[in-house]
């Protein structure tokens, strides 16, 4: 059953000429991991935007069509409401944190919510348990590495209990270790706890392999959609220009049918044939 459904969405910014976003049309499944990709400024920051509700909400411009997230609508809903079932992590988390310690930064969203004291400290020990974090409970966010910085923010909006969890380039700024535990994170958590991931992410070499589906975006509107295997492996989406992964180009390369998403699932495959 589809959580997310876009319908006819078209957005273009106050005082811009030209749509970032042109008749989109896109239902994501409760569970699913979903992809997106695609050029720089193509829209894949607002469309994350508008799935919480910051647009139009928050920014004004023209807002046409419909999104629908969890059966409500994000144009009559205040974003609040929206946010207790949408968690959005942007890409620097260290503009996101600004609490004096791990666990206020966790607390801070939970009493805007009004929750009773009790069910906060309940959350705040479910939440740091869950992400690995008890050991960073007592630390500054701005002591803590890029990647320790980005589970905190991600575990502050866990707190909240949202049902969809939206990651625009949570890697951009991590370095290659960092990135890595997060993106585990991120399976862990769909994969574990069922969560609907929708992430926005350039690194498609490490990516790829985990989500269910993927969408590329280009000039405001969706180019392509499917499953990773079948995007990937077109010739459109290396026209688009969107980082290839490797494993992709040499596949192709070799004439290979089959379409892995990993050096170890090409690799097993040679070995096969051999």
């Amino acid at each position: 059953m589809a959580i997310v459904e876009i319908r006819n969405l078209t957005y273009r910014y106050p005082g811009s000429t030209k749509p970032s976003l042109y008749n989109i049309n896109l239902s994501v499944d409760e569970g699913e991991f979903f992809l997106i990709t695609g050029p720089s400024g193509c829209g894949k920051t607002t469309l994350c935007k508008c799935l919480n509700g910051l647009i139009p909400n928050s920014y004004g411009g023209d807002f046409d069509g419909e999104v629908i997230v969890d059966g409500l609508s994000t144009k009559n809903h205040p974003v609040y409401i929206i946010a207790q079932r949408v968690g959005l992590v942007f890409q620097d988390p260290e503009n996101e944190l600004f609490c004096t310690s791990v666990e206020k930064e966790i607390a801070f969203g939970l009493e805007n919510l009004g929750l009773p004291r009790e069910e906060i400290r309940k959350r705040i020990e479910e939440t740091i348990a869950m992400m690995g974090i008890s050991h960073l409970r007592d630390r500054a966010p701005y002591e803590l590495s890029g990647g320790e910085q980005q589970k905190v923010a991600i575990a502050a909006l866990l707190a909240m209990k949202p049902k969809i969890l939206v990651l625009d380039e949570p890697t951009a700024n991590l370095d290659p270790f960092s990135s890595k535990s997060v993106l585990d994170l991120l399976s862990r958590l769909k994969g574990e706890f069922g969560m609907t991931i929708i992430l926005v992410e350039h690194r498609l070499e490490i990516v790829a392999k985990m989500a269910d589906r993927c969408a590329i975006l280009n000039n405001g509107s969706i180019a392509l959609i499917g499953k990773p295997e079948e995007v990937l492996y077109s010739d459109e989406a290396e026209a688009i220009g969107i980082g290839i992964p490797k494993v992709v180009r040499l596949t192709k390369a070799l004439g290979i049918k089959n379409r892995p998403l990993s050096s170890k699932s090409l690799a097993n495959f040679i070995m096969v044939r051999k």
